[in-house]
């Protein structure tokens, strides 16, 4: 019994450690589950991916709205100034340049109509009076897509393609005060009859020589500036005429719009030619800057200066006997009817054909004339009588 006895133990025994023994596996294969970077690494690899398509998918969802709100802006911006009225018209009133109180005059005109018309009007123009800065600034304003420009050329040729480049674009183009050649303009809105501005210079320039005439100058703006030389055109037919047989046309010079320039020129006119007696001036700038030079060489009574200015530029001058006459036209109204033509433009009013009519504001009725253009009225003649009674 005790041999079987321990038989059986030692069996029970050997059972027990088959058992044990099959079970080691397990801790065994622990341990590798644990130092198993690649099984570990597989499920971050999966991880990784997955967020990365998620990540890669998520913003290009949120992207598409992005795209989506830039575009509804400008899509929007783009349509309003061509289809839209009201408050929505952004215009840009364009000069031949900036710091002319002639220019600044009309501004002054143009942002009265905006404010009654519900319209924004910006006053934009290059610094100095040049075609090439001013077709600079046109292709901006085209490229920002503006509602409607009213420009005062530069060069009546050189606009002709961004005038046309505008309106293929759906800007309505007006110009004002100085045009563009054919094809660059949809209405032209003329300060006075170009007749009647030019007659007028020479008469004035008679009146300050007297029955017996003698020499004038012209001090111009630039050489290409349309109206002056539109107007310069019908001062020479009038020259060439009996009733101004005594007045003689020394020589043209140009002062660039440019008060300096301007200046200069004015004492050359009067060291060149000893026995000049009138300086006739077209331009704003330049007439200012011819009295000034008569004042400062001492000229005075035995010079005379005419042609067009603005009121508040030239009172001293006119009282002081310089400038004792000068012409030009209500500036601020030139202003106030271009951007009411622009505006009857833009919203579809008029088609800028002869024959269309509409209303600008306190001005009243305009019609478009056969050659495309409307006028504001006749020149008026300021002197010391009636100076005092305009502002501007």
């Amino acid at each position: 019994m005790k041999h079987g006895s321990f038989y059986f133990v030692l069996g029970i025994a050997t059972v027990l450690g088959l058992i044990l023994g099959a079970c080691a596996p397990t801790p065994t294969a622990a341990p590798a589950a644990t130092s198993a970077p690649a099984a570990t690494s597989a499920p971050a690899a999966t991880s990784t991916t997955a967020p990365a398509a998620t990540a890669t998918t998520a913003p290009a969802a949120t992207s598409a709205p992005a795209a989506t709100a830039t575009t509804a802006p400008a899509a929007t911006a783009t349509t309003a100034p061509a289809s839209s009225g009201g408050s929505n018209l952004t215009f840009v009133l364009v000069p031949k340049n900036l710091g002319n109180p002639y220019f600044d005059a009309a501004n002054t005109g143009a942002q009265k109509a905006a404010k009654e018309l519900g319209v924004t009007v910006l006053y934009q123009g290059p610094t100095t009076a040049d075609a090439t800065a001013q077709i600079t600034l046109l292709n901006s304003l085209i490229a920002q897509k503006v509602s409607g420009l009213a420009i005062s050329a530069d060069d009546a040729d050189a606009l002709v393609p961004t005038g046309k480049a505008a309106i293929t674009a759906g800007i309505p183009v007006v110009t004002w005060d100085s045009n563009i050649s054919k094809g660059g303009t949809q209405l032209f809105v003329n300060q006075a009859d170009t007749q009647g501005i030019g007659d007028s210079q020479v008469q004035m320039a008679l009146d300050l020589t007297g029955p017996s005439g003698g020499e004038i100058a012209i001090l111009s703006a630039t050489a290409q500036a349309p109206n002056q030389n539109a107007w310069i055109a019908v001062m020479k037919t009038d020259l060439a005429m009996s009733k101004y047989s005594m007045l003689k046309l020394d020589t043209i010079v140009y002062g660039n719009d440019d008060d300096t320039t301007s200046y200069n020129q004015a004492l050359a006119l009067m060291k060149t030619y000893p026995n000049l007696k009138v300086i006739v001036a077209p331009t704003s700038v330049g007439i200012a800057a011819a009295a000034r030079a008569v004042k400062d060489q001492n000229m005075i009574g035995k010079i005379f200066v005419t042609g067009l200015g603005t009121p508040n530029s030239l009172r001293d001058y006119v009282k002081t006997n310089i400038i004792p006459e000068f012409a030009l036209w209500n500036v601020p109204d030139l202003g106030y009817l271009t951007i009411y033509a622009l505006d009857a433009l833009a919203t579809g009013k008029i088609k800028g054909q002869p024959g269309d009519t509409f209303t600008a504001g306190t001005l009243g009725s305009y019609t478009i004339a056969a050659d495309g253009s409307i006028v504001l009225g006749k020149p008026l003649v300021f002197n010391k009588d009636n100076i005092d009674n305009f502002n501007y």
